[in-house]
């Protein structure tokens, strides 16, 4: 090309519709500040709840999509549930197919984002997060200790949904 000015219009127009930082859905475009309430524990596993919701405030932290804020002072709140927490069976013990030695962890929370004043910006949607963990002694405790690693996992997937729109 006898001109690079031309080479580089070329260049940059083919960028244009591109958008550096975060991109909101537009549903949520004027949402800055969003209010996290413990949510809503259907299980009955206990205080699983307090976990799962700070999950939840640290992933949004990270992200920076939106600011933490009480509920006088959010855009919009998020109201969540809790509805299943499950273990299933990943792998036997060679030649007991009854025993297992690796449980697959599975939680599902229901959540809808909503403005204070009760408005649904986002209809009801699920996030799953999912973990493996293997049988040690007690089951019971090495449950426990795999479920912060399902939370991180389900509170990445919602702040993604959150912050992206998918």
């Amino acid at each position: 090309m006898k001109n690079p000015f031309i080479a580089v219009f070329l260049l940059l127009t083919s960028c244009l519709g591109y958008h550096v930082g975060p991109v909101k859905p537009s549903v949520l475009r004027d949402i800055h500040a969003v209010a996290v309430p413990t949510f809503e524990n259907k299980t009955l596993l206990p205080r699983i709840e307090v976990l799962i919701t700070d999950s939840v405030i640290k992933q949004l932290q990270q992200d920076g999509t939106y600011r933490i804020a009480n509920e006088n002072n959010a855009d919009a709140i998020l109201k969540a549930e809790i509805t299943d927490i499950s273990r299933t069976p990943a792998r036997s013990v060679r030649g007991n197919v009854l025993a297992t030695t690796e449980f697959n962890l599975i939680m599902h929370v229901k959540y809808k984002l909503e403005t204070p004043s009760g408005t649904v910006l986002m209809p009801s949607a699920e996030v799953v997060g999912t973990t493996s963990f293997f049988v040690g002694t007690d089951v019971t405790t090495d449950e426990r200790q795999a479920l912060p690693l399902a939370a991180e996992e389900l509170a990445s997937h919602l702040v993604t949904q959150l912050s992206e729109g998918w």
